[in-house]
Protein backbone atom coordinates (compact mmCIF):
# COMPACT_ATOMS: atom_id res chain seq x y z
CA UNK A 1 0.00 0.00 0.00
CA UNK A 2 1.65 2.85 -1.25
CA UNK A 3 1.02 6.80 -0.38
CA UNK A 4 -0.72 6.30 2.84
CA UNK A 5 0.20 7.53 6.84
CA UNK A 6 0.94 5.78 9.58
CA UNK A 7 -2.53 7.11 10.97
CA UNK A 8 -4.12 5.53 8.28
CA UNK A 9 -2.77 2.47 7.94
CA UNK A 10 -3.36 1.84 11.56
CA UNK A 11 -6.91 2.65 11.19
CA UNK A 12 -6.81 0.21 8.45
CA UNK A 13 -5.40 -2.38 10.99
CA UNK A 14 -7.87 -1.55 13.65
CA UNK A 15 -10.81 -2.19 11.16
CA UNK A 16 -9.27 -5.50 10.19
CA UNK A 17 -9.04 -6.44 13.30
CA UNK A 18 -12.49 -5.53 14.27
CA UNK A 19 -13.84 -7.37 11.34
CA UNK A 20 -12.02 -10.47 12.29
CA UNK A 21 -13.78 -10.18 15.58
CA UNK A 22 -16.79 -10.07 13.69
CA UNK A 23 -16.22 -13.30 11.93
CA UNK A 24 -15.20 -14.73 15.14
CA UNK A 25 -18.28 -14.38 17.08
CA UNK A 26 -20.54 -15.22 14.15
CA UNK A 27 -19.05 -18.28 14.26
CA UNK A 28 -19.11 -19.24 18.11
CA UNK A 29 -23.06 -17.74 17.83
CA UNK A 30 -23.63 -20.58 15.10
CA UNK A 31 -21.63 -23.09 17.45
CA UNK A 32 -23.43 -22.64 20.72
CA UNK A 33 -26.96 -22.33 18.45
CA UNK A 34 -25.93 -25.86 17.14
CA UNK A 35 -24.96 -27.02 20.59
CA UNK A 36 -28.30 -25.92 22.30
CA UNK A 37 -30.45 -27.55 19.28
CA UNK A 38 -28.66 -31.20 20.16
CA UNK A 39 -29.17 -31.03 23.73
CA UNK A 40 -32.82 -29.55 23.12
CA UNK A 41 -33.71 -32.62 20.79
CA UNK A 42 -31.74 -35.06 23.48
CA UNK A 43 -28.87 -35.85 20.97
CA UNK A 44 -25.70 -36.08 22.98
CA UNK A 45 -22.01 -36.50 21.44
CA UNK A 46 -21.46 -39.72 22.07
CA UNK A 47 -17.83 -41.36 20.69
CA UNK A 48 -17.93 -44.49 18.65
CA UNK A 49 -16.37 -47.22 21.24
CA UNK A 50 -13.82 -49.12 18.29
CA UNK A 51 -12.39 -50.64 21.06
CA UNK A 52 -15.76 -53.20 20.70
CA UNK A 53 -14.70 -53.61 16.74
CA UNK A 54 -12.92 -55.65 14.82
CA UNK A 55 -10.40 -54.18 12.05
CA UNK A 56 -8.99 -55.30 9.06
CA UNK A 57 -6.36 -54.10 6.54
CA UNK A 58 -8.28 -53.52 3.11
CA UNK A 59 -7.66 -51.56 -0.21
CA UNK A 60 -9.75 -49.23 -1.44
CA UNK A 61 -9.88 -48.14 -5.12
CA UNK A 62 -11.15 -44.63 -5.53
CA UNK A 63 -12.74 -42.70 -8.60
CA UNK A 64 -12.01 -38.72 -8.58
CA UNK A 65 -12.26 -35.47 -10.95
CA UNK A 66 -9.80 -33.68 -9.77
CA UNK A 67 -10.27 -30.36 -11.76
CA UNK A 68 -12.08 -28.40 -9.12
CA UNK A 69 -9.55 -29.92 -5.90
CA UNK A 70 -6.39 -28.45 -4.88
CA UNK A 71 -4.93 -32.38 -5.22
CA UNK A 72 -4.98 -35.80 -3.63
CA UNK A 73 -2.98 -34.87 -0.74
CA UNK A 74 -3.95 -33.39 2.41
CA UNK A 75 -2.40 -30.05 2.77
CA UNK A 76 -2.39 -27.32 5.90
CA UNK A 77 -3.71 -24.10 4.10
CA UNK A 78 -7.12 -26.02 2.60
CA UNK A 79 -9.56 -28.73 3.24
CA UNK A 80 -9.96 -29.19 -0.52
CA UNK A 81 -8.20 -31.98 -1.75
CA UNK A 82 -9.54 -35.30 -1.66
CA UNK A 83 -7.67 -37.29 0.75
CA UNK A 84 -9.28 -34.89 3.57
CA UNK A 85 -13.05 -35.26 1.96
CA UNK A 86 -11.99 -39.10 2.26
CA UNK A 87 -10.74 -39.38 5.42
CA UNK A 88 -13.84 -37.28 6.46
CA UNK A 89 -16.17 -39.83 4.94
CA UNK A 90 -14.01 -42.73 6.93
CA UNK A 91 -14.71 -40.90 10.29
CA UNK A 92 -17.83 -40.11 9.76
CA UNK A 93 -18.98 -43.73 8.73
CA UNK A 94 -17.20 -44.68 12.21
CA UNK A 95 -14.74 -46.45 9.68
CA UNK A 96 -11.59 -45.61 11.49
CA UNK A 97 -10.81 -43.70 14.36
CA UNK A 98 -8.46 -40.94 12.55
CA UNK A 99 -5.77 -41.40 10.06
CA UNK A 100 -3.11 -41.48 12.82
CA UNK A 101 -4.34 -44.53 14.01
CA UNK A 102 -5.63 -46.24 10.25
CA UNK A 103 -1.87 -47.55 9.28
CA UNK A 104 -2.66 -45.30 5.96
CA UNK A 105 -0.72 -45.68 2.54
CA UNK A 106 -1.73 -43.96 -0.38
CA UNK A 107 -0.22 -45.33 -3.70
CA UNK A 108 0.01 -42.04 -5.64
CA UNK A 109 0.38 -38.35 -5.03
CA UNK A 110 -2.13 -36.20 -8.11
CA UNK A 111 -1.66 -33.01 -8.19
CA UNK A 112 -4.03 -30.05 -8.13
CA UNK A 113 -6.57 -30.40 -10.65
CA UNK A 114 -5.63 -33.62 -11.90
CA UNK A 115 -8.32 -36.68 -11.84
CA UNK A 116 -7.70 -40.55 -11.18
CA UNK A 117 -9.57 -43.56 -12.67
CA UNK A 118 -7.69 -46.03 -9.81
CA UNK A 119 -6.19 -44.57 -6.92
CA UNK A 120 -5.68 -46.60 -4.98
CA UNK A 121 -4.99 -46.77 -0.58
CA UNK A 122 -4.42 -48.92 2.22
CA UNK A 123 -5.87 -49.09 5.57
CA UNK A 124 -6.84 -50.44 8.82
CA UNK A 125 -10.49 -50.00 8.55
CA UNK A 126 -13.79 -50.91 10.67
CA UNK A 127 -15.20 -54.85 10.84
CA UNK A 128 -18.54 -56.49 10.91
CA UNK A 129 -16.42 -59.88 11.30
CA UNK A 130 -15.62 -60.71 14.57
CA UNK A 131 -11.28 -62.24 15.25
CA UNK A 132 -12.15 -65.53 14.65
CA UNK A 133 -13.99 -65.16 11.22
CA UNK A 134 -11.10 -62.65 9.88
CA UNK A 135 -8.73 -65.46 11.20
CA UNK A 136 -10.27 -68.31 10.12
CA UNK A 137 -10.24 -67.82 6.29
CA UNK A 138 -13.27 -68.80 4.17
CA UNK A 139 -15.17 -66.96 2.20
CA UNK A 140 -16.84 -64.25 4.35
CA UNK A 141 -16.72 -61.44 2.20
CA UNK A 142 -20.59 -61.26 1.53
CA UNK A 143 -21.32 -60.54 5.40
CA UNK A 144 -18.39 -57.83 6.01
CA UNK A 145 -19.61 -54.28 4.83
CA UNK A 146 -20.24 -52.80 2.15
CA UNK A 147 -17.55 -50.41 2.33
CA UNK A 148 -18.04 -48.68 -1.36
CA UNK A 149 -21.59 -48.35 -0.52
CA UNK A 150 -21.72 -46.51 2.75
CA UNK A 151 -18.34 -44.19 1.76
CA UNK A 152 -20.03 -43.36 -1.64
CA UNK A 153 -23.14 -42.15 0.20
CA UNK A 154 -21.29 -39.16 2.34
CA UNK A 155 -18.78 -38.99 0.02
CA UNK A 156 -18.77 -35.61 -2.63
CA UNK A 157 -20.42 -36.59 -5.99
CA UNK A 158 -17.48 -36.28 -7.89
CA UNK A 159 -15.01 -38.91 -5.73
CA UNK A 160 -16.37 -42.46 -5.45
CA UNK A 161 -15.34 -45.35 -4.21
CA UNK A 162 -15.73 -48.37 -6.92
CA UNK A 163 -14.12 -51.50 -4.89
CA UNK A 164 -12.69 -52.96 -2.11
CA UNK A 165 -10.47 -55.72 -1.50
CA UNK A 166 -8.54 -57.67 1.59
CA UNK A 167 -5.08 -57.07 2.07
CA UNK A 168 -2.50 -58.56 4.22
CA UNK A 169 -2.01 -56.71 7.71
CA UNK A 170 1.63 -55.53 6.01
CA UNK A 171 0.25 -54.70 2.55
CA UNK A 172 1.38 -50.69 1.75
CA UNK A 173 -0.40 -49.37 -1.38
CA UNK A 174 2.43 -47.11 -2.35
CA UNK A 175 4.93 -49.90 -2.15
CA UNK A 176 3.47 -52.90 -3.38
CA UNK A 177 2.15 -51.26 -6.58
CA UNK A 178 3.95 -52.91 -9.34
CA UNK A 179 3.10 -50.21 -12.00
CA UNK A 180 1.35 -47.37 -12.20
CA UNK A 181 -0.33 -46.03 -15.38
CA UNK A 182 -0.68 -42.34 -16.81
CA UNK A 183 -2.98 -41.14 -19.56
CA UNK A 184 -3.06 -37.51 -20.92
CA UNK A 185 -5.76 -36.63 -23.36
CA UNK A 186 -5.62 -33.80 -25.40
CA UNK A 187 -6.54 -32.71 -29.01
CA UNK A 188 -4.86 -33.19 -32.80
CA UNK A 189 -4.89 -29.15 -33.51
CA UNK A 190 -1.77 -28.92 -35.62
CA UNK A 191 -0.08 -31.61 -33.93
CA UNK A 192 2.25 -34.37 -35.67
CA UNK A 193 1.31 -37.33 -33.70
CA UNK A 194 3.14 -39.78 -35.61
CA UNK A 195 6.61 -37.52 -34.46
CA UNK A 196 5.14 -37.40 -30.58
CA UNK A 197 4.88 -40.96 -30.73
CA UNK A 198 8.49 -42.23 -32.45
CA UNK A 199 9.68 -39.03 -29.86
CA UNK A 200 8.02 -40.94 -26.62
CA UNK A 201 9.49 -44.03 -27.31
CA UNK A 202 12.95 -42.62 -26.51
CA UNK A 203 12.02 -42.69 -22.73
CA UNK A 204 11.12 -46.31 -22.48
CA UNK A 205 13.58 -48.04 -20.20
CA UNK A 206 15.73 -46.83 -17.20
CA UNK A 207 17.07 -43.52 -17.67
CA UNK A 208 17.72 -40.27 -15.81
CA UNK A 209 14.97 -38.48 -15.96
CA UNK A 210 15.92 -34.70 -14.12
CA UNK A 211 15.69 -32.91 -17.48
CA UNK A 212 11.65 -34.09 -17.61
CA UNK A 213 10.64 -33.21 -13.98
CA UNK A 214 10.61 -30.94 -11.15
CA UNK A 215 13.70 -31.51 -9.18
CA UNK A 216 12.42 -31.89 -5.68
CA UNK A 217 16.10 -31.76 -3.32
CA UNK A 218 14.42 -30.02 -0.85
CA UNK A 219 12.61 -32.85 0.17
CA UNK A 220 15.52 -35.15 -0.39
CA UNK A 221 14.99 -36.35 -3.64
CA UNK A 222 18.68 -36.80 -5.34
CA UNK A 223 18.15 -39.88 -7.63
CA UNK A 224 16.07 -39.37 -10.16
CA UNK A 225 16.65 -42.98 -12.15
CA UNK A 226 13.22 -44.26 -13.27
CA UNK A 227 12.00 -47.27 -15.34
CA UNK A 228 9.62 -46.85 -17.77
CA UNK A 229 7.89 -49.67 -19.31
CA UNK A 230 5.99 -48.74 -22.58
CA UNK A 231 4.89 -45.21 -23.77
CA UNK A 232 2.64 -44.47 -26.59
CA UNK A 233 0.76 -41.37 -28.70
CA UNK A 234 -1.87 -42.37 -30.96
CA UNK A 235 -5.38 -41.20 -32.18
CA UNK A 236 -7.86 -42.17 -29.63
CA UNK A 237 -11.32 -41.11 -31.38
CA UNK A 238 -12.32 -39.35 -34.49
CA UNK A 239 -13.91 -36.33 -35.13
CA UNK A 240 -17.80 -36.84 -34.73
CA UNK A 241 -18.63 -33.87 -36.97
CA UNK A 242 -16.33 -34.90 -39.63
CA UNK A 243 -17.95 -37.24 -42.56
CA UNK A 244 -15.39 -37.83 -43.99
CA UNK A 245 -13.73 -40.51 -41.49
CA UNK A 246 -10.77 -41.22 -43.76
CA UNK A 247 -9.45 -37.92 -42.91
CA UNK A 248 -7.56 -36.58 -40.18
CA UNK A 249 -9.27 -33.58 -38.08
CA UNK A 250 -7.99 -31.07 -35.57
CA UNK A 251 -10.79 -32.06 -33.67
CA UNK A 252 -9.50 -35.83 -33.18
CA UNK A 253 -8.71 -36.85 -29.47
CA UNK A 254 -5.44 -38.33 -28.89
CA UNK A 255 -4.10 -40.01 -26.04
CA UNK A 256 -0.62 -40.51 -24.17
CA UNK A 257 -0.24 -43.37 -22.64
CA UNK A 258 2.74 -44.16 -20.28
CA UNK A 259 3.39 -47.42 -17.94
CA UNK A 260 6.10 -47.19 -14.92
CA UNK A 261 7.10 -48.43 -11.52
CA UNK A 262 6.82 -45.00 -9.88
CA UNK A 263 7.48 -40.81 -11.11
CA UNK A 264 9.21 -38.09 -10.06
CA UNK A 265 7.47 -35.09 -9.61
CA UNK A 266 5.72 -33.32 -12.90
CA UNK A 267 7.36 -35.99 -14.81
CA UNK A 268 4.49 -36.84 -17.13
CA UNK A 269 3.35 -32.94 -17.45
CA UNK A 270 7.17 -32.43 -18.58
CA UNK A 271 7.23 -34.71 -20.92
CA UNK A 272 3.87 -34.25 -22.45
CA UNK A 273 5.41 -30.16 -22.45
CA UNK A 274 8.39 -31.63 -24.79
CA UNK A 275 6.54 -34.00 -26.62
CA UNK A 276 3.98 -30.71 -27.36
CA UNK A 277 6.79 -28.44 -28.66
CA UNK A 278 7.56 -31.74 -31.30
CA UNK A 279 4.28 -32.42 -31.85
CA UNK A 280 4.01 -28.85 -33.12
CA UNK A 281 7.18 -28.93 -35.19
CA UNK A 282 9.57 -26.81 -32.90
CA UNK A 283 11.63 -28.92 -32.03
CA UNK A 284 13.02 -32.38 -33.24
CA UNK A 285 12.43 -36.11 -32.51
CA UNK A 286 15.73 -36.38 -31.19
CA UNK A 287 15.45 -33.83 -28.49
CA UNK A 288 13.61 -36.48 -26.35
CA UNK A 289 16.64 -38.44 -26.65
CA UNK A 290 19.39 -35.59 -25.99
CA UNK A 291 17.34 -34.50 -22.87
CA UNK A 292 17.50 -37.89 -21.34
CA UNK A 293 21.49 -38.01 -22.10
CA UNK A 294 22.20 -36.10 -18.72
CA UNK A 295 26.06 -36.33 -19.66
CA UNK A 296 26.06 -33.66 -22.66
CA UNK A 297 23.00 -31.94 -21.01
CA UNK A 298 23.05 -31.95 -16.75
CA UNK A 299 21.34 -29.21 -16.63
CA UNK A 300 17.31 -28.33 -17.46
CA UNK A 301 16.48 -26.16 -19.99
CA UNK A 302 13.69 -23.61 -18.98
CA UNK A 303 10.61 -24.76 -20.72
CA UNK A 304 6.55 -25.11 -19.53
CA UNK A 305 4.59 -27.87 -18.32
CA UNK A 306 1.37 -29.13 -19.97
CA UNK A 307 -1.90 -28.28 -18.19
CA UNK A 308 -2.71 -30.86 -15.28
CA UNK A 309 -6.75 -31.03 -16.56
CA UNK A 310 -6.00 -33.83 -18.86
CA UNK A 311 -3.68 -36.32 -17.20
CA UNK A 312 -5.16 -39.09 -15.48
CA UNK A 313 -3.85 -41.35 -13.13
CA UNK A 314 -6.01 -44.36 -14.94
CA UNK A 315 -4.24 -47.57 -13.60
CA UNK A 316 -2.45 -49.29 -10.49
CA UNK A 317 -0.97 -52.66 -10.94
CA UNK A 318 -1.14 -54.62 -7.77
CA UNK A 319 -0.84 -58.91 -7.31
CA UNK A 320 -4.43 -58.79 -5.81
CA UNK A 321 -7.23 -59.39 -7.83
CA UNK A 322 -10.05 -60.33 -5.91
CA UNK A 323 -11.62 -56.85 -5.54
CA UNK A 324 -15.18 -56.68 -4.13
CA UNK A 325 -17.49 -55.03 -6.48
CA UNK A 326 -21.00 -54.05 -5.68
CA UNK A 327 -23.35 -53.94 -8.78
CA UNK A 328 -25.28 -51.33 -7.29
CA UNK A 329 -22.32 -49.18 -6.50
CA UNK A 330 -20.61 -49.65 -9.87
CA UNK A 331 -24.21 -48.98 -11.55
CA UNK A 332 -24.79 -45.41 -9.32
CA UNK A 333 -21.01 -44.58 -10.43
CA UNK A 334 -21.86 -45.00 -14.09
CA UNK A 335 -25.59 -42.99 -13.83
CA UNK A 336 -23.43 -40.41 -12.40
CA UNK A 337 -20.62 -40.50 -14.97
CA UNK A 338 -22.90 -40.52 -17.88
CA UNK A 339 -24.58 -37.68 -16.48
CA UNK A 340 -21.24 -35.70 -16.06
CA UNK A 341 -20.76 -36.26 -19.71
CA UNK A 342 -23.46 -35.24 -21.22
CA UNK A 343 -23.23 -31.52 -19.17
CA UNK A 344 -19.65 -31.38 -20.91
CA UNK A 345 -20.62 -33.00 -24.38
CA UNK A 346 -23.44 -30.86 -24.25
CA UNK A 347 -20.81 -28.04 -23.91
CA UNK A 348 -18.59 -29.21 -26.29
CA UNK A 349 -21.28 -29.84 -29.46
CA UNK A 350 -22.44 -26.09 -28.58
CA UNK A 351 -18.98 -24.54 -28.59
CA UNK A 352 -18.21 -26.91 -31.70
CA UNK A 353 -21.35 -25.50 -33.80
CA UNK A 354 -20.43 -21.81 -33.09
CA UNK A 355 -16.96 -22.64 -34.34
CA UNK A 356 -18.38 -24.25 -37.41
CA UNK A 357 -20.43 -21.26 -38.07
CA UNK A 358 -17.31 -18.75 -37.25
CA UNK A 359 -15.27 -20.87 -39.66
CA UNK A 360 -17.79 -20.85 -42.62
CA UNK A 361 -18.02 -16.74 -42.20
CA UNK A 362 -14.52 -16.28 -42.82
CA UNK A 363 -13.76 -14.84 -46.23
CA UNK A 364 -10.65 -16.27 -47.71
CA UNK A 365 -11.70 -20.27 -45.59
CA UNK A 366 -8.50 -20.27 -43.25
CA UNK A 367 -8.40 -23.09 -41.66
CA UNK A 368 -6.94 -22.14 -37.54
CA UNK A 369 -5.91 -25.24 -35.53
CA UNK A 370 -5.07 -23.64 -32.16
CA UNK A 371 -6.99 -26.87 -30.13
CA UNK A 372 -3.99 -27.71 -28.03
CA UNK A 373 -1.99 -24.46 -28.36
CA UNK A 374 -3.57 -24.08 -24.71
CA UNK A 375 -2.14 -27.12 -23.15
CA UNK A 376 1.52 -25.74 -22.84
CA UNK A 377 1.28 -23.47 -19.83
CA UNK A 378 2.90 -19.81 -18.93
CA UNK A 379 3.25 -16.93 -21.42
CA UNK A 380 4.52 -17.77 -25.17
CA UNK A 381 7.28 -15.24 -26.79
CA UNK A 382 6.58 -14.22 -30.06
CA UNK A 383 9.54 -15.47 -31.36
CA UNK A 384 10.68 -19.51 -30.42
CA UNK A 385 13.70 -20.06 -28.82
CA UNK A 386 15.29 -23.31 -29.33
CA UNK A 387 14.95 -25.12 -26.53
CA UNK A 388 19.03 -25.93 -25.50
CA UNK A 389 19.38 -22.09 -26.54
CA UNK A 390 17.13 -21.06 -23.41
CA UNK A 391 18.59 -20.15 -20.22
CA UNK A 392 18.87 -23.14 -17.93
CA UNK A 393 18.39 -24.20 -14.52
CA UNK A 394 20.93 -25.56 -11.46
CA UNK A 395 22.56 -28.38 -11.50
CA UNK A 396 21.24 -31.04 -9.72
CA UNK A 397 24.96 -31.00 -8.33
CA UNK A 398 24.52 -27.36 -7.14
CA UNK A 399 21.23 -27.51 -5.41
CA UNK A 400 22.51 -30.40 -3.32
CA UNK A 401 25.30 -28.45 -2.29
CA UNK A 402 22.87 -25.44 -1.77
CA UNK A 403 20.53 -27.23 0.69
CA UNK A 404 23.63 -28.74 2.30
CA UNK A 405 25.31 -25.48 3.17
CA UNK A 406 21.62 -24.45 4.71
CA UNK A 407 21.80 -27.57 6.67
CA UNK A 408 18.66 -28.63 5.22
CA UNK A 409 19.79 -31.84 3.44
CA UNK A 410 22.20 -34.60 4.76
CA UNK A 411 24.53 -35.72 2.42
CA UNK A 412 22.39 -39.38 1.82
CA UNK A 413 19.26 -38.77 0.15
CA UNK A 414 16.20 -40.25 -0.32
CA UNK A 415 15.40 -41.34 -3.96
CA UNK A 416 11.63 -41.96 -4.14
CA UNK A 417 8.90 -39.07 -4.27
CA UNK A 418 6.53 -41.02 -6.88
CA UNK A 419 3.42 -39.59 -7.88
Amino acid sequence: MYGITSEELINHIQQLEAHNNQLKNIINKSVAEECTRNNLSGKKDRKFNFSKCSKRHVMLKLLYLGWEYQGYTTQEDTTNTIEHNLFTALVRCCLVESRQTSNYSRCGRTDKGVSSFCQVVSLDIRSRLTPEQLSGGGNTIEEELDYSKLLNRVLPPDIRVLAWCPAPPDFSARFDCKERTYKYFFPRGNLNIEAMDAAVRYAVGCHDFRNLCKMDVANGVCKYDRRILSAEVKVLAMDPFDNNADTASAYDMCELTLVGQAYLWHQVRCIMGILLLIGQGKEKIEVMKQLLDIESHPMKPQYCLASHVPLNLFHCEFECSDWVISKEVLIGVIRHLQQEWTMYNVKSTMIRSMLLECQGMLSDGGDIQEQSSCLLQGIQAKGYQPLFQRPTCSSLENRIEHFVKKHRLEIACSDDRSN
